[in-house]
Order: C-alpha cells, then structure tokens, then sequence
C-alpha cells in the first residue's frame, strides 16, 4: 500500500457482482480509494469491511441510463467495467447491457479523463450468432474505437466460490437423475480462478501493463466440458450420468426454459450457440504475450480452489467424506 495509490479513484461498475467484488478486494489491500457502481447500493454493503473506514462507496449506477454513468464516473483515476448478462431477462437486454453500457461506460470515461479496464470474453466476436458474444465484440469496437488505450480482458470460463458453472452443476447433481453433456461435452474450456483476474486487473492499475492491448485469460489447464463435470462430481461425492445432449435438443430446451419468467434457466438457446466452440485462450495471444503471466499472475489449478466451495454439496456434508457415491 503506498500513499500514491490513496490519492487514486478506481470506480467498479458491477463491483458487487461474482467477478467484481474479488477486483474490489484485490485493489483495497493495495490501498486505493474505490468507489463501487452498482444498480442496487444498498445490497453492496458487504463489500464495506474489505477496506478500511472510507475507503469504499457506493453510488447507484444502471447502464442502461447514460445519466447515471457520467455520474459514477467523475473524478475517477480508473474505471474498471465489470457489467455482463448470461441470459435476458426484463429490461435487461444482451444490446442495452453489454453493448449500449460498455459504450456508456467508455464515453464517461473519456470524458473524465479516466484509464479503462474493460471486461470482456474469449470468443467475443460482432459477427456472431450468438448474441452474447456479438454484443461482448460490438463492444470492444466501440471502446477500442473511443478510448484506443482501454485495456480489455477476455476470460474463459470464470471459477470461484460464487460461480455459475461449478456451483450450477453440483446443486443439479443434488437431484438430478443424470447431468446433461451438451454436444457430447467436447466443447473445451480454460479454466481461470476469479481471484487470478482480480490481480490481474490490480496489476494493471499498478500500471505494470501495456495499455490498449487485449489480453485473454485462462488457467494451467484445457479440460473438456466433461471433464469439468467429472472434476466436480468427484469432489462432491457424486456419482451421476453423464447423457450426451445432441445441440439441437439442448437448444429447444433452452428456448422453453427461457420462456419460465423470473428464474435463471439451466440454459439457453444462446449459450448452446457458445457452447459449439471451444473457449480458450488463442494461440495468437500466448505467443504475443497477451495473457495471465504477461499480466504478472501464475494461473491457478481448478482442483486447488474447487473443494474450498463445493464441500457442501457431498452428501454427508462438508466435515465428512464418505468415498460412497450417491
């Protein structure tokens, strides 16, 4: 912690979200003042303890209003845009979120004079079918187009103890009488613990980066889809089907669920359309140093983190290991 860094202003759009709230962490141990973006303030509170008395506030921010963006983001030394959707629901749009916010969001900050971290997604691409990863391309044209020296971070899938992938399936393994291998469960992932991402971005606001570079992030280690399930189920103590769901029945099963209002689908049409590619980090970017360890981060293994958060889904419960399945 240097006093450098207390005279700096970081504002976190989505500070409270799974990502987020492990950057709000990482940058409060270095010392710098944060401020916290974020619709609902008053559910962010429990981000207070992680700094020291002032050190972080809250503002209340929704991207979908350019008012509220320009208002977060004055004053700010870095503003870090953390803002993503898996899946529609309301008002709350893959173009409004993740295209007209980010946009929003880099606007303001040029306006402010403010660097940018911008966070994005391996497989980001404007042309796509898929609308998440249209809109995750649509915007990195705009920022690069707007602020040439934002830096943007393309994760692969993202680990941690509030994941939505390890924790998903587990919770299924509770009841289900068998876990869905969309595509057979040959599409590959990269891995990558949320507290790497959080240094990562420290690191860049330490300035121990290249600005305007795209840097994409992934773990130690490619695994298949079933082999992340095979992973979480043997952490858990569970023994579960694994049925190969051809591509065209996951997605009517996405399109159905998606019509269930006010809940989060198992899946959607459009995460099958991502589901059809492989989501790791190119060889273009490890050969050009765009990635993790260039960012000064040694990536983590998912069978170091995973039995931290998964061990309440055994079914003795987390004090005890039976080596039975269920």
């Amino acid at each position: 912690m240097t006093i450098a860094n207390q005279t700096k202003l970081v504002t976190v759009f989505g500070g409270s979200g799974f990502v987020g709230r492990h950057i709000v962490r990482a940058l409060a141990k270095r010392g710098y003042r944060i401020r916290v973006a974020v619709r609902r303030p008053d559910l962010a509170g429990f981000l207070q303890p992680a700094g020291n008395v002032g050190q972080i506030s809250f503002v209340q921010a929704n991207l979908r209003f350019r008012n509220s963006v320009d208002r977060a983001v004055q004053g700010s030394d870095y503003v870090i845009n953390c803002v993503g959707i898996l899946f529609e629901n309301g008002r709350n749009k893959f173009d409004s979120v993740q295209d007209f916010g980010a946009r929003a969001v880099a606007e303001a900050a040029r306006a402010t004079g403010a660097k940018l971290i911008h966070m994005s997604a391996i497989g980001a691409d404007s042309g796509s079918s898929s609308d998440y990863a249209r809109t995750k391309g649509l915007a990195e044209k705009a920022i690069r187009e707007i602020l040439p020296d934002a830096t943007i971070l393309r994760p692969s899938i993202v680990f941690g103890p509030e994941d939505e992938f390890f924790n998903k399936f587990a919770n299924m393994a509770r009841t289900a009488p068998f876990l869905p291998l969309v595509g057979g469960g040959k599409t590959a992932f990269q891995p990558v613990y949320v507290g790497d991402i959080a240094e990562g971005v420290a690191n860049i606001v330490d300035g121990k980066a290249l600005a305007g570079r795209i840097y994409e992030l992934g773990g130690p280690e490619v695994l298949t889809f079933r082999q992340c399930l095979e992973i979480m189920l043997s952490e858990i103590d569970r023994q579960k089907p694994l049925v190969s769901l051809p591509f065209s029945v996951a997605s009517l099963v996405g399109s159905l669920a998606s019509l269930v209002p006010f809940i989060a689908p198992p899946i959607t049409a459009d995460q099958v359309k991502l589901l059809k590619r492989d989501n790791v980090v190119s060889k273009e970017a490890e050969s050009e140093g765009r990635t993790l360890a260039t960012l000064g981060v040694t990536p983590t293994l998912v069978a170091s983190i995973i039995p931290s958060y998964l061990v309440h889904y055994r079914p003795a419960g987390q004090y005890a290991r039976t080596g039975k399945a269920a």
